[in-house]
């Protein structure tokens, strides 16, 4: 295949994919539904059938949720490893989901300290204030990865990233120890990864703030690709390296925190994605990746969403297993392949 058609090929099966999982995801559930049931749902918006609650109500927003999170995630974690020059950088593995979910954490216990008021002003705002202290804490885990990026190497990024990761946990811990069951409950429910709980207005919220995300992925495409071979070659095309660093983590933080403050923290896409892109479309470049990483990371995580709704009998599938699952085997077979074509090397 012609190598400059390649992503273009890719990024086409991944779109073709991605609708045909969309279609099964709207029949697909505890009760099945044709495809002329689904339309008519489609058709019948607002009028109190039972098709236009299963569609429109439950599982649209959810399919909606699931594309826009599986792109974000998929797209942060390029531009992490992209940043960082380590193919094992993503918001997992740096620590900043755990600081997702430790601002999400302190929101959702404040409710228990500060009283019952909070929490209708918590509701009242749709799930914003659970967003922005995600945010925050992602936010605070990043510029201390950023600051401590400076110092030392890739490995010992990576080790470091892991050591905030278990200290946000062992906060978490902490501060769950000082709640009661209900709040505990509530924490527990949302750290199950899932798009199943997203509405209509949790949508509204979440789409332009990926959207802003998306934005900032696509303005720093070139100088991402600039800074992969190296700060000083970067510098000599004009980069702001360290201002350019900060405005790469902000978009991260804009991409994978409403993902994690509405969905719960999903993991392993941002990892994976960005691997399964690279080594199906054979170029490491940031702009032609876009398309290709946001389309598969879409169709990786409504694939995984759809095999948790299956009307498995009594049992009950965490979306992040699923991923695993998914993910983790396709990438080992593109590694391998990648290095039986080099000879057997590295």
């Amino acid at each position: 295949m012609n190598a400059a058609f390649r992503p273009v090929a890719v990024s086409l099966a991944a779109a073709g994919v991605l609708a045909a999982v969309a279609v099964a995801s709207l029949m697909v559930g505890q009760v099945m539904l044709s495809p002329g049931e689904v339309l008519t749902g489609l058709g019948s918006i607002g009028s109190g059938s039972m098709e236009s609650r299963i569609v429109f109500d439950l599982r649209l927003p959810r399919v909606l949720a699931a594309i826009l999170g599986g792109a974000a995630l998929g797209l942060a974690g390029l531009m992490m490893q992209t940043l960082f020059q380590n193919p094992l950088a993503d918001a997992w593995s740096l620590g900043l989901m755990a600081g997702g979910q430790l601002g999400a954490a302190l929101v959702i216990v404040a409710g228990a300290v500060v009283g019952p008021g909070f929490l209708m002003v918590l509701t009242g705002f749709a799930g914003l204030s659970v967003v922005a202290g995600s945010a925050l804490g992602m936010l605070a885990v990043a510029l201390a990865m950023s600051a401590m990026a400076r110092r030392v190497g890739a490995v010992t990024l990576l080790v470091l990233g892991l050591m905030l990761g278990f200290l946000a946990q062992g906060l978490i811990s902490v501060l769950l120890h000082f709640t009661n069951r209900s709040q505990g409950r509530i924490f527990a429910a949302w750290n199950d990864a899932t798009f199943a709980n997203v509405t209509w207005g949790d949508f509204a919220a979440l789409a332009p703030l990926l959207g802003l995300g998306l934005i900032g992925c696509v303005i720093l495409a070139k100088p991402l690709t600039a800074l992969l071979l190296g700060d000083v070659y970067a510098e000599s095309l004009g980069v702001n390296v360290p201002r350019f660093r900060r405005l790469v983590l902000g978009a991260t933080i804009l991409l994978a925190a409403p993902v994690t403050a509405f969905c719960g923290p999903v993991a392993f896409v941002g990892l994976i994605v960005p691997h399964l892109a690279r080594g199906l479309a054979g170029t490491a470049r940031i702009g032609v990746l876009i398309p290709a990483t946001a389309l598969i990371g879409s169709a990786l995580t409504l694939s995984a969403d759809l095999v948790v709704h299956l009307p498995w009998e009594q049992h009950f599938l965490h979306l992040n297993a699923i991923l695993a699952l998914i993910g983790a085997p396709l990438v080992i077979l593109l590694l391998l392949r990648a290095r039986s074509l080099r000879g057997g090397e590295g």
